[in-house]
């Protein structure tokens, strides 16, 4: 990817123009964080406490009996947002559907183990693991075949 920036007086006000062929989850990705769409905040509740997580500690968020948790190693903190809401929250912080009630952070993956049903079992780093349905295997290959594992940290 090339990236041109021309500072000068003559411009009033910061624009971003992204010439391409095609359009991409990438380039979704890259304009709702360039809009600021995904900088909310997570908070969770955690023995009546309200507590901020943070995203890159999350291994996936899953909905249960009509709420709604995520899995911080051996922690299951509950989150009152809807799921869809905070995988649009996620997404920039390379979060992925795994299934109808789990979110996935790919960057917390360890491996992972074909099922006999066509389900991938994802292994976290944490030790936790999860399942990936059929329909969202090939999304999240595509994902990390783009170079979907890679973070602020230097881990690649």
């Amino acid at each position: 990817m090339k990236v041109n920036i021309d500072i000068d007086d003559k411009h009033t006000e910061p624009s971003i123009t992204i010439q391409t062929n095609e359009w991409s989850e990438e380039l979704e990705e890259i304009v709702a964080l360039i809009k600021g769409k995904n900088g909310r905040r997570l908070f969770g509740i955690e023995a009546d406490q309200t507590v901020l997580l943070d995203p890159k500690a999350i291994d996936f968020v899953y909905a249960e009996k009509r709420k709604v948790f995520a899995c911080l190693g051996k922690k299951h903190v509950e989150i009152r947002m809807k799921l869809y809401e905070i995988e649009e929250n996620l997404a920039s912080y390379n979060f992925m559907r795994f299934s109808k009630s789990v979110i996935g952070n790919l960057n917390q993956i360890e491996r992972f183990e074909l099922s006999f049903n066509g389900n991938l079992c994802v292994y976290f780093e944490s030790g936790n693991k999860e399942y990936i349905t059929r329909k969202y295997v090939l999304p999240i290959k595509n994902r990390l075949n783009m170079g979907g594992k890679s973070d602020d940290n230097g881990r690649d």
